[in-house]
């Protein structure tokens, strides 16, 4: 799972709602159709993971998201010691494809804050993610590059409100140790055109994908998931 070293984090395209008032369970939240619909992948079709060698690294969370009014997916965070980690859906190749777009919503319970579990005090981090077909998960040798974050393109911390993130495949993503798009390009172009699973990854503190939980009721709704 990607560590964080230095985070490169550009300024995300935020479009902050009013203030939120919620009781003390999340409302079901409707979804415009022409927000949502065909522009974000049945929830059928999610993992919230990731699962390695039998383990879900995500826990106190479904295995997939629930479907919102109007198309779109909804995620409750789970408190500690649960965490959220991957998110994700088998795409098949990002080849001849330009950028990654979600727009979603973050729903927080009055005082409800959501916090890295590997590091608490940490502001928490969402990513948009994409992963080569047939990773060991290692991480090593080849495996470093199987993986691939847009760090550049990130939220941080995560708040209550409408957010956007949208991630050029032309851009400087970062793999799993050292490999950048930059100073890896071929390896980068052979995860482009075998890619597999596509999504996003929720961490802090010592990695990317690292996983959050949160403090009170707190939902993160899909409303556009496209390749484009």
């Amino acid at each position: 799972m990607n560590r964080i070293r230095i985070l490169r984090l550009g300024t995300p395209s935020l479009a902050l709602a009013g203030a939120i008032t919620l009781g003390l369970s999340l409302p079901a939240i409707t979804v415009p159709a022409e927000a949502a619909g065909a522009r974000v992948p049945d929830a059928s079709a999610w993992t919230i993971g990731p699962i390695i060698r039998g383990r879900n690294y995500s826990q106190g969370a479904p295995l997939q998201p629930s479907r919102s009014r109007g198309g779109g997916i909804s995620i409750d965070l789970p408190p500690a010691p649960g965490s959220v980690h991957y998110v994700t859906f088998s795409h098949g190749s990002l080849a001849g494809k330009s950028r990654i777009r979600m727009r979603f919503r973050v729903d927080l319970a009055p005082g409800a804050e959501i916090h890295p579990i590997t590091a608490p005090p940490s502001p928490a981090i969402l990513t948009l993610y994409f992963q080569r077909a047939g990773d060991t998960w290692s991480g090593k040798r080849a495996y470093e590059s199987y993986r691939w974050y847009a760090t550049f393109a990130s939220l941080m911390p995560i708040t209550a409100g409408e957010h956007e993130i949208v991630a050029p495949l032309d851009a400087n993503w970062t793999a799993v140790q050292t490999s950048s798009a930059r100073s890896n390009p071929q390896a980068f172009r052979a995860a482009i055109a075998e890619a597999d699973q596509v999504g996003f990854v929720l961490g802090g503190g010592t990695g990317y994908g690292h996983g959050v939980f949160a403090t009170g009721p707190a939902r993160i709704t899909v409303t556009q998931f496209t390749v484009e």
